[in-house]
């Protein structure tokens, strides 16, 4: 019997895309209904006069068109502007001059800053259109749900839907500014993954408590815009009148945004989801090459891409759990190149974090060394660009995790020996070592290496004290603590993977370093992405004897 194949790597993001347009259409629709019949029923005890039954049957219709055209544009720039990967924006002064230098030199005198301007520039641009749309989308959505008072012959309609209108335009402005402020765009996957309807059921509560916060602080912010309509969408109403229309606003701006809130919800909850980069097990290419689609999502995808998260994800999850023991066990086949692969993939982000965080934290140190002849220590400010290398922690967990749960299960499964013979365990501990080196570097901590004469302990390393810390490294601790709370869950992982691959291997560490083959079994030849051959050694000891804290 065949069995289908999956979809390929770049098409799983577009089904997942479309799969979220049709499934959001769902709570929206039903909203819509719960809504305009409750709206129906309150307009219709301050009705003035009968709707006409033309009106009767045709304004449902419409209504029920527009209001979904206008979330459809919601949910659609919404998941535009989602992304695993956090970016920096450019602020307006910024997107003013980096015009200028593109206009007066076209070719671009620094091609990095050009790159990293048009980023942030298209990251600003994101945002604005967002915003805008998120406006447009308020102002139909509001417009539709309200309508509905005009066929129990509340008003005549055309002077309601111009104020809820205009209200509603504001309310989908601040919307959008909130949500873009708040980051919400940035997709945060689940530690646990659950079924997604499960986990959509889970967030209902939530989602219905902050539409209702946003909806109350949107009503009161969009009440100063009635001030500054026309006389002819104001008029003369009752007082009775008014109080029934601001509850008909106030219900319609809760009922859009509690459709928003459950659109965010099942976008992150749809788009975050485990997908399996693997072949249908029993057939063919299961058989023979179970890992190529994994790959080919991880070499070929664009770097931090959803499709790259989503692969990450997959990985590390066969690497730590039982549940796909034969597709981990294919990484372990007689010629050593998958898993060469696998183990590539997993340490080129842990390379450049460390490389990069080296690089920023020379910058730092030179530009402390012209910069306190003119300030003073205490106005040092941390680095922008190592609070948005933080940014991907995610990520580095992930591969963390996953390489060092493969170099540990290596002890056991791999049965021909390529994880020690092709110096992939190597790779993966001096990779470690180097990205803990350069996190507890960033955070503060001085490392030096000591001579065996002066060796403090059977590390042989000395963690400088508060007084010998570098002025700028312990002035940005303090004063720019906003990127220290993901370094720390770095540093952590770092240290628990490296702990795991010890307790796999002890014995073999422990018989290796007392006969002075340590740092040739398991530190790589070449120079580190951080630190020195000197450095990591000192460190491996540390957790030898388990005190790396």
């Amino acid at each position: 019997m065949a069995t289908a194949s999956p979809p390929p790597p770049a098409m799983v993001v577009k089904t997942r895309f479309l799969g979220f347009l049709i499934w959001q259409s769902i709570p929206s629709s039903l909203i819509f209904f719960f809504f305009t019949i409750f709206l129906y029923q309150l307009s219709s005890s301050a009705a003035t006069s009968k709707p006409t039954r033309v009106s009767f049957f045709f304004t449902p219709i419409l209504s029920f068109f527009t209001f979904n055209l206008a979330h459809l544009l919601f949910s659609t720039s919404l998941s535009l502007l989602s992304t695993p990967q956090s970016h920096r924006p450019a602020y307006p002064i910024q997107l003013v001059l980096g015009l200028f230098r593109l206009l007066l030199v076209p070719g671009g005198s620094d091609e990095p800053q050009t790159s990293d301007f048009r980023l942030r520039a298209k990251v600003s641009i994101g945002f604005v259109l967002f915003s805008l749309a998120a406006a447009v989308s308020g102002l139909v959505a509001v417009a539709s749900v309200c309508w509905v008072s005009a066929l129990a012959g509340f008003d005549d309609g055309v002077g309601l839907i111009g104020r809820v209108g205009l209200r509603g335009f504001v309310m989908g402005f601040l919307y959008g500014l909130h949500y873009v402020y708040n980051r919400r765009w940035v997709l945060e996957f689940p530690i646990i993954q659950r079924r997604p309807i499960f986990s959509f059921k889970m967030g209902l509560p939530s989602a219905t408590t902050r539409a209702l916060r946003l909806s109350s602080a949107a009503y009161l912010f969009s009440t100063g815009v009635v001030v500054f309509l026309p006389d002819q969408l104001t008029g003369q109403v009752t007082v009775g009148k008014f109080i029934c229309e601001q509850i008909i606003f106030f219900l319609g701006s809760f009922a859009v945004f509690l459709s928003w809130e459950l659109s965010h919800h099942l976008h992150r909850v749809l788009h975050t989801k485990r997908f399996v980069f693997a072949p249908p097990k029993g057939s063919a290419a299961a058989e023979t090459n179970p890992s190529e689609p994994l790959l080919a999502a991880l070499e070929e995808s664009s770097p931090r891409s959803l499709l790259q998260y989503l692969a990450y994800l997959d990985l590390c999850m066969v690497c730590e759990n039982n549940v796909d023991v034969w597709r981990r066990a294919a990484f372990f086949e007689e010629s050593g190149e998958t898993y060469k692969r696998v183990v590539a993939v997993g340490l080129r982000p842990l390379e450049q974090l460390a490389s990069k965080l080296s690089e920023a934290l020379e910058s730092i140190e030179n530009n402390s060394q012209i910069s306190n002849q003119l300030l003073s220590p205490n106005d040092a400010r941390p680095d922008p660009n190592c609070s948005e290398l933080l940014n991907n922690f995610q990520l580095y967990l992930w591969c963390a995790r996953m390489v060092a749960s493969l170099t540990a299960r290596s002890h056991q499964e791999d049965r021909y020996g390529v994880a020690q013979l092709s110096g992939s365990n190597a790779a993966v501990v001096s990779t470690l070592l180097s990205c803990l080196l350069a996190i507890e570097s960033f955070m503060g901590r001085n490392i030096n290496v000591q001579s065996p004469n002066n060796l403090m302990g059977p590390a042989g390393i000395k963690w400088a004290t508060s007084s010998m810390r570098r002025p700028e490294i312990g002035n940005r601790k303090k004063r720019g603590g906003f990127p220290h709370s993901k370094a720390y869950v770095i540093a952590d992982a770092m240290r628990t993977s490296i702990y795991h691959i010890v307790s796999a291997f002890h014995d073999e560490m422990v018989a290796s370093a007392k006969s002075g083959l340590l740092e040739k079994d398991w530190i790589i030849t070449n120079k580190p992405p951080f630190g020195s051959r000197d450095l990591l050694p000192q460190k491996l000891r540390l957790f030898l004897d388990f005190r790396a804290t």
